[in-house]
């Protein structure tokens, strides 16, 4: 029989809610292990088979970002993610890191309620036993992630080295980062700021909203093309929350177009997503530059719009 194994996760720095420890393993484990009920893990924390930072844990510590979690599974479950023969589009690549252009409707990882055709299950494949270790079995090489339905540029990290390099740029914004938007509206400057903190949403858990006593998020914008009801813009993040771009935005009036989560307005439902033409919503992450972790030599990446994105601009020229 098989021997238990200690598993590490280590809670994203960009983490946006205190959550429990119990619901927070559940919602990254339980749906990928079948064996990882809640029950069962609220059992192995008791048993003291669950540390935080290397400390006892009670299921009902609550969690706010950069802590590491350390759980001894049972020998019964299993810890493989499979490697799946998924397309991606590799924009660079060498022995320490690999970076590619995801398409928007790809997961970055698996996590609750999906298993396969993320781009880790793809990069399982590609770059099999070679990626880092450092965000746990279900993230291995993730340094930061895309949402879904967002196209673009991320760097991946193949050891443990390149990653605490990669993440540690991240975190003290030295890393640059630069999105293209299509809005539904036109914001009243035409370029600007938005400090606004965000934290999860008090009423719908799986949305994040203004709030005062969210986390700080700053969000630098210039509009670099306007129509009669939309914009172009160009979003340069100063921080990384979940939905930071998405939230701002619309927190001027002027949501992302296809936007099916924070955009109330003509273009965000899943039907006017498919009258556009687009495959997710209108957002792309066009622009990443770092250090290389080993050489430190400046590197910097660009992912050209995907094409139902500029199709729509082009539409859009000719008077949609």
């Amino acid at each position: 029989m098989d021997e238990e194994r200690r598993l590490e996760i280590e809670v994203p720095e960009e983490f946006e809610e205190s959550c429990r420890l119990d619901q927070y393993l559940t919602a990254e484990l339980a749906l990928q292990f079948e064996f990882l009920t809640r029950t069962r893990i609220q059992k192995l924390i008791a048993a003291g088979k669950v540390s935080v930072n290397e400390k006892p844990a009670k299921a009902g510590a609550k969690l706010r970002g950069g802590e590491v979690i350390a759980i001894t599974v049972p020998a019964d479950v299993r810890l493989e993610i499979k490697a799946e023969d998924i397309p991606l589009e590799i924009i660079f690549e060498d022995s320490d890191l690999v970076v590619v252009n995801k398409p928007a409707g790809m997961v970055t990882h698996p996590g609750a309620g999906v298993q396969q055709g993320t781009l880790v299950n793809a990069l399982m494949y590609h770059c099999g036993a070679s990626l880092s270790g450092i965000s746990g079995v279900l993230r291995p090489g993730i340094v930061h992630r895309l949402d879904k339905d967002t196209s673009g540029v991320l760097v991946v990290a193949k050891n443990d080295r390149a990653h605490q390099s990669l993440a540690k740029q991240i975190k003290d914004k030295d890393a640059g980062r630069k999105y293209r938007a299509l809005l539904e509206g036109i914001p009243e400057q035409m370029q600007g700021s938005v400090d606004k903190p965000i934290g999860r949403h008090p009423v719908d858990r799986k949305k994040m909203a203004i709030l005062t006593d969210g986390r700080v998020a700053k969000t630098h914008f210039s509009v670099l093309r306007h129509w009669h009801k939309f914009c172009l813009v160009e979003a340069v993040l100063e921080t990384g929350r979940t939905h930071q771009i998405r939230v701002h935005m619309a927190s001027l009036g002027c949501p992302v177009v296809g936007d099916i989560v924070y955009n109330n307005r003509a273009t965000g439902t899943p039907e006017a997503r498919r009258r556009l033409g687009l495959k997710g919503h209108a957002l792309h992450a066009a622009y990443l530059s770092f250090l290389h972790p080993i050489t430190a030599v400046l590197l910097e990446f660009e992912a050209s719009l995907p094409p139902d994105f500029n199709q729509l601009l082009e539409r859009l020229d000719a008077g949609l």
